[in-house]
């Protein structure tokens, strides 16, 4: 409070000389002004005017101390702990400086009032900044005191993570926390889990500690919201299945009792809408593996929509909203589109966001609305796009939709999934068909260096999709590509950043499909002006003079953009003509040697004949030399 007083008083000090300063600046220059006076009679007379009425300014300073006094007294009786506020309140600001010795000090006189002093706004930050805040946490306090302030606040765990304030001081401690006490405060949640998740704040700390914890720790925290019985007895949780349908049957459980158990722990959430949590994710896809017809189409109903964008950020939020766009009617549909608005951007961007939207592409019939809302936002950042990992698979799923060299095998699981009580027919497992697709790649030939595999053409798995849409699916893409303008934005695109996207790691896939016109030519004959365009600018850049000193490696003998010209050579007659002809015929002896020659000798493999005969006259030479090797 003294150092509340005091800083009172020297703004009081400064406003009243501020005041009085103004006041006796605009006498002097009345007095400056006035007419026909004498000037040495007006400056002494404007002195004295200047002198300061101390018996005034000592007056008002005791005013402004005594009421600071009262207001602070007034603040006490109301506060518990308000001089420990304003003494915290001093200490941030001089945080930085403080020594060990002070913050052991201060530990010993909080001991036993800690979780107290926790709930506080103000106090809480206290113990933070002595223990786990920055760079203090190293130096200003030993692993032995927020051991003590573990065991202190051990028994309070509970009631702190439901607490406004302590819930950042719990979050902080488990941070920095040992694995023996990260365990502990796990055992320390056990029966309380489902309680916590519908609470706003206390669901912040079981989604902390679901993300800190291991494998196993996870499955202790998710097992609980399956079942009363795994509830109330710790022994059963320890299973080492992962699935819910496993644990049923391992565990002889009761199906409808778990069905009415997590329909009673999941709706409280839905309602809430807490639903930015991995761990509620992973409950309702589970949930919805064994739910049956009427309570999985209850909870798609309630997921559809802007609640839905919040969940696809996460791998299980991102299967949930697969489902939910395969399984939705086509209002729940136009829903979850809606509820993407302004938001498509960011979602492309996302690595498990972007799945939902290729999904979206691959089910949804209603294409003028995935065109006006979706295609629309994409549009005005394609250049990025493309660039970037996750925001290409869109425009691939497009031009060849799902191929297994473009999408993981954890995408087409997660595109392969469905579920059981909404499904209209059987449908293998998505990791029977990925055994299937792999082994079938296997005995078309050994696997052997990178780019062999990159020339590879993908397996079509569009099997997995089994349902969603009733529209064929070449004209949906049709639709979507072709018809709304992106073809033709895309191939602009391409134009503009050739050697980018040549030369890029994931931008080569994009260029190399609309080269090739796509699956099933989808880009021709409608754009075939175009693409002659591309096939121009391509070999414009491929015919620069080969340069000692340059920014970038030339395009023919870069890595990456020297094996996707290859492969274009081999797969797209018309653009080897072109790149022949502007690019290569007549130079050839500056490309035999290094990366540039695997695009050379790419041109004896063409399906394109006229070029191959031509190729052929003019390499025969470098071959017999010994300079170019055909092996």
């Amino acid at each position: 409070m003294a150092a509340t007083t005091m800083a009172t008083a020297a703004g009081a000090v400064l406003l009243l000389y501020y005041a009085l300063s103004r006041r006796a600046s605009s006498i002097a220059e009345e007095e400056d002004s006035t007419v026909g006076g004498d000037y040495s009679e007006s400056k002494s007379r404007s002195a004295k005017k200047r002198k300061w009425p101390i018996g005034d300014l000592a007056f008002g300073i005791n005013y402004l101390i005594r009421r600071q006094e009262l207001a602070e007294a007034r603040k006490k009786k109301r506060k518990k702990h308000y001089s420990l506020e304003q003494a915290i309140s001093l200490f941030e600001i001089f945080c930085f400086g403080v020594c060990p010795r002070l913050v052991s000090e201060a530990l010993k006189k909080m001991k036993g009032k800690i979780s107290e002093i926790a709930s506080s706004h103000v106090s809480s930050r206290v113990l933070q900044v002595f223990m786990w805040f920055h760079r203090t946490c190293v130096k200003h306090c030993s692993q032995e005191e927020r051991n003590a302030v573990f065991v202190e606040l051990r028994p309070n765990f509970i009631a702190m993570s439901t607490n406004t304030y302590a819930v950042h001081l719990v979050t902080k401690m488990l941070d920095n926390a040992p694995k023996e006490q990260l365990a502990e405060f796990i055992s320390s949640l056990h029966g309380h889990v489902a309680s916590l998740l519908r609470h706003m704040v206390g669901s912040l700390v079981i989604e902390h500690v679901y993300n800190l914890g291991n494998a196993t720790q996870k499955q202790a925290l998710l097992v609980e919201l399956y079942s009363p019985e795994l509830q109330l007895f710790k022994d059963m949780v320890t299973v080492k299945e992962t699935r819910l349908v496993d644990i049923i049957s391992k565990l002889k459980l009761q199906k409808s009792s778990v069905i009415r158990h997590m329909t009673s722990v999941l709706q409280p959430i839905l309602e809430k809408g807490i639903l930015d949590h991995s761990i509620v994710h992973r409950a309702i896809l589970e949930y919805l593996t064994i739910a049956d017809k009427t309570s999985a189409a209850d909870i798609i109903q309630q997921l559809s929509g802007l609640d839905l964008v919040r969940m696809i950020h996460t791998n299980d939020g991102s299967r949930l909203g697969i489902l939910c766009v395969k399984h939705g009617s086509a209002k729940e549909r136009k829903k979850i589109i809606k509820g993407m608005k302004s938001h498509v951007q960011k979602i492309a961007h996302d690595k498990f966001g972007s799945m939902v939207l290729v999904c979206i592409f691959s089910v949804v019939d209603d294409t003028k609305l995935v065109s006006k809302i979706i295609i629309r936002e994409l549009e005005s950042n394609l250049k990025e796009l493309i660039l970037q990992q996750s925001g290409q698979r869109l425009i691939l799923q497009l031009l060849h939709p799902n191929s297994t060299r473009y999408l993981t095998p954890n995408d087409i699981t997660s595109l392969g999934l469905s579920i059981p009580s909404l499904s209209n027919k059987a449908t293998p497992s998505p990791y029977l068909l990925l055994c299937t697709l792999f082994i079938s790649e296997l005995n078309d030939g050994e696997a052997v260096e990178e780019e062999k595999k990159d020339e590879g053409d993908g397996v079509d798995t569009s099997i997995l999709l089994n349902e969603g849409g009733k529209k064929d699916s070449l004209k949906r893409r049709q639709e979507l590509l072709v018809n709304s303008g992106l073809a033709e934005k895309l191939i602009d695109a391409c134009c503009e950043m050739a050697g980018d996207l040549l030369r890029s790691k994931t931008g080569k896939d994009v260029i190399y499909e609309v080269v090739t016109g796509g699956a099933d030519g989808i880009l021709h004959p409608t754009l075939d002006e175009k693409l002659n365009m591309l096939y121009e600018a391509i070999a414009s850049l491929a015919s620069e003079a080969k340069v000692d000193e340059q920014k970038e490696e030339h395009l023919l003998e870069q890595f990456h953009s020297s094996r996707t010209l290859r492969k274009l050579v081999l797969d797209c007659p018309e653009f080897a003509s072109t790149l022949w002809e502007k690019a290569l015929k007549g130079k050839i002896a500056d490309w035999v040697k290094g990366h540039s020659s695997k695009v050379v000798k790419a041109f004896l493999e063409t399906s394109n004949s006229t070029v191959k005969e031509l190729a052929k006259k003019e390499l025969q030479p470098f071959v017999k030399n010994g300079d170019l090797s055909v092996e």
